[in-house]
Order: structure tokens, then sequence, then C-alpha cells
């Protein structure tokens, strides 16, 4: 089983929005995350989405959206972004997705030999504007990064993937609460999304960890491969909040 990551799909089957608006790399979406995906993602593979899934308010409104990326090849694990405001109780979710689809929020799944966690993260200090509710969310955020690598452990051995929605860093690569946890941890890959355009990214330097930039956009809407190995099957732990 080979492992794959994109982030950002940003579907909106019920809320249609058109991501040109956001830049010429947006061109020819959502197709071309489709046939991105078809185009190297096998059935016995399996894909990580950390975050921006769908621009649905409500999970009703995302049903299509979650169906269309369940319909494609593989197993599939989702991580909530900032955009995800449909996203509901991860209980309520779990139940709701669709067939070899699962979901982590501050906890983890194994898929075969591969275990994954992950949050959403957020900015980091010395982003430009941050400021006393960033410092809250950023802190709230760190902890719940090493709640999920806690739940990682707690899964056993296997190939470890980390899932951020926002990068780890900073624009200038300085350590964060994120970058001190995933050091401790040393997890095999770390996979985030979230900055579109030609916005500038940083890529912590994380000794024994691969770090994957995955944001659909900016690496041509086909899932970026982080993994080539075998497993099956699927369960989560933790203690979401």
């Amino acid at each position: 089983m080979r492992v794959f990551a994109i982030a950002d799909p940003h579907l909106s089957s019920a809320r249609p929005k058109p991501m040109t608006v956001f830049g010429p790399g947006w061109a020819g979406h959502p197709e071309a995350f489709f046939a991105g995906w078809r185009r190297v993602v096998a059935e016995d593979d399996l894909v990580l989405v950390p975050g921006d899934v769908s621009w649905a308010m409500r999970l009703d409104e995302a049903h299509g959206d979650l169906h269309a990326i369940a319909d494609l090849p593989g197993t599939k694990v989702l991580l909530r972004g900032n955009h995800d405001y449909w996203w509901p109780s991860i209980g309520r979710l779990r139940a709701a997705l669709p067939e070899r689809m699962l979901a982590v929020q501050n906890d983890a799944v194994r898929v075969g030999d591969v275990v994954v966690g992950g949050t959403r993260g957020w900015s980091c200090p010395g982003t430009h504007g941050f400021g006393e509710h960033d410092q809250k969310v950023y802190e709230r955020e760190v902890a719940r990064l090493r709640l999920s690598l806690e739940a990682m452990r707690r899964l056993g051995d296997g190939f470890r993937v980390v899932m951020l929605h926002f990068p780890p860093t900073n624009v200038r690569g300085e350590p964060s609460g994120f970058t001190d946890a995933l050091r401790d941890a040393r997890p095999d890959a770390l996979v985030f999304g979230h900055v579109h355009g030609d916005g500038p990214v940083a890529l912590p330097e994380l000794p024994g960890t691969a770090v994957h930039f995955v944001a659909a956009d900016r690496v041509g809407f086909e899932p970026v491969l982080v993994r080539a190995a075998a497993g099956a099957a699927g369960e989560a732990t933790g203690a979401p909040w």
C-alpha cells in the first residue's frame, strides 16, 4: 500500500465557489483535482487529505463533496482545515463518512501498517499580524498535536504520518511548539497544506521526518507520494476535543 497526500480540495458542489478568484493556479479546478488523483492513485493506496475539503457550511451540504472523494481510488483519511465549517463532532462525522473514508481530530487512526494522526494547527508566533487571540489558538493546537502524537504512540509500531493543515512554522522557518513536539516524537513523515498561490512556505528541518507541503494548487493537483509499502484495515483511538 502506497501512501499519498494532497490538501485543500476546496470542493463546492452545494455552494459553488470558483477557485480561480484565488489565482491562475486554480484553472481547471475541480476537474483537475479529480483527474490528478486518478492518474496516480490505485485502489490499494492510502490518501491523506489534510484539510479544507469542502466550502459547505453544514454536514448535509458536504455530503456530495465527501462522496465525490470517496468514489476516487484508495482509502482516505481526512483532517479538518480552517474552512471546513461543515465538520461536526468527530463521533458524528465518523458515523456519517462513506466506506473507506476515515477522519482524525487530535487523535489517530491505523490503516494497515500506517499510523496517521493530526490536528488543524494554526499560525505560528512571528507571523505578520499574530495577536493575543492567535496565541491562545496556537497554544491549544500545540496541545492537541501532542494528544495526537500520544494517540499514535498507543497504536503501536508502523509508518507514522502526522497531518497538519497549517504549516508548523512561520515563513522564516523559526522553531515553534509544533516543531518542538514533532522533534520529540520523530514521526516518519509530516504533511500539510493551507498556503496557496505564490505565498512563501518554509519547510522545517525535522531530523528523521520527511516533510511534504501538499496544497493542491501548489502540487499541480496531483497527490504527492509519501511512502510505498503494504498493509490494510482501520481503527481509531485518542481523546477527541
